[in-house]
């Protein structure tokens, strides 16, 4: 009986351990990406992020770590070029035999970059849904892509032209991706496709519903103008109809010239702005010296502080909403 026992203990564990083994490693490039695709491996596996969440995914070297997780990935999801241009070099010359899925490809809701400084009246609140693309079927219409020149931004030069890479600060475009890397990860291990495919629903649920609150949270302070520090934060605002006056840096978040914090001065003081929002990757000593007397708050669109996990993606938005409306409260 004890070698029968013991050997159908060993079998299972064998079983187990080749089970796990089969489970696809994922690598992504940002925490809250991560946090979806964790939300769709739940019970299954974790994966690596490149870029730690103090950190910028517009600027970032890999360690030789990193590069061995993108050598050994089965599967590599990022938002694309435009918001990490420096990784597209690695995940052509390590991630050769990873699934590649660019988010920005297979977005619900696209918005362009801006420019200035201020910005205009009716940019946040123009809402900017591309109905034209089939986005449940992902059959996404290849001319409108290309009109956007997706990833072909001359970052050297700040070329701004094009989509505006934040997309994850609208639940609408991450209840998309979770269907996206749902269906890139039942075809790397069509063992698991349904508790992915159920995980992917489950997880669509709860955001559509956290979207939901968050409305109701942000509806009061819909005419409140504030400033940010980079241009990040546009599908946020426009989701819940907020007024960004103008940012301090640009998308990028490159440094501003003198003539934009200028401008941005005067803005502030034109409109009675009582909210600059900084960042924790960013030094807020260019904040505090653009706002003077102007309340500063933190706004995070990568969750520093929130644990990694499933939770992070909708941990980060509602941090982001209580930031918002604490500064904007009368």
């Amino acid at each position: 009986m004890r070698p029968s026992l013991f050997a159908a203990t060993s079998l299972a564990i064998a079983s187990s351990s080749l089970a796990q083994a089969e489970v696809p490693r994922v690598v992504t490039d940002i925490t809250p990406i991560g946090s979806l695709v964790a939300q769709v491996m739940n019970g299954l596996g974790t994966p690596d992020v490149l870029v730690p969440q103090t950190g910028s995914p517009h600027g970032f070297a890999l360690k030789p770590s990193q590069a061995a997780d993108l050598q050994a990935a089965d599967v590599v999801v990022w938002v694309g070029e435009g918001l990490s241009p420096w990784l597209e070099g690695p995940l052509s010359a390590l991630a050769r035999k990873a699934r590649i899925v660019e988010l920005a490809e297979q977005a619900a809701v696209e918005l362009p970059y801006r420019e200035g400084a201020v910005f205009a009246a009716d940019d946040d609140h123009a809402e900017q849904d591309h109905e034209g693309h089939d986005h449940e079927g992902h059959d996404h219409e290849k001319e409108s892509h290309d009109a956007q020149d997706h990833g072909k931004q001359d970052h050297s030069e700040h070329d701004h032209s094009g989509l505006d890479p934040h997309l994850w600060l609208d639940p609408r475009n991450g209840a998309v991706w979770l269907g996206v890397i749902a269906e890139a990860l039942s075809a790397a291990d069509p063992e698991n496709s349904a508790l992915y495919q159920s995980n992917a629903a489950q997880a669509q649920a709860k955001l559509m519903a956290l979207d939901t609150e968050i409305a109701a949270q942000l509806a009061p302070f819909k005419d409140a103008p504030f400033v940010v520090f980079h241009d990040a934060y546009q599908y946020f605002s426009a989701r819940y109809d907020l007024t960004t006056l103008g940012s301090i840096s640009v998308s990028d978040a490159s440094p501003p010239s003198a003539a934009r914090l200028a401008a941005l001065q005067e803005a502030i003081k034109a409109q009675n702005v009582q909210c600059i929002f900084s960042e924790p990757q960013f030094d807020p000593r260019l904040v505090a010296a653009i706002g003077g007397k102007v309340s500063v708050a933190e706004l995070d669109p990568l969750g520093a502080k929130i644990a990694f996990g499933p939770d992070h993606y909708a941990d980060t938005l509602r941090a982001m909403t209580t930031s918002v409306a604490g500064c904007l409260a009368p």
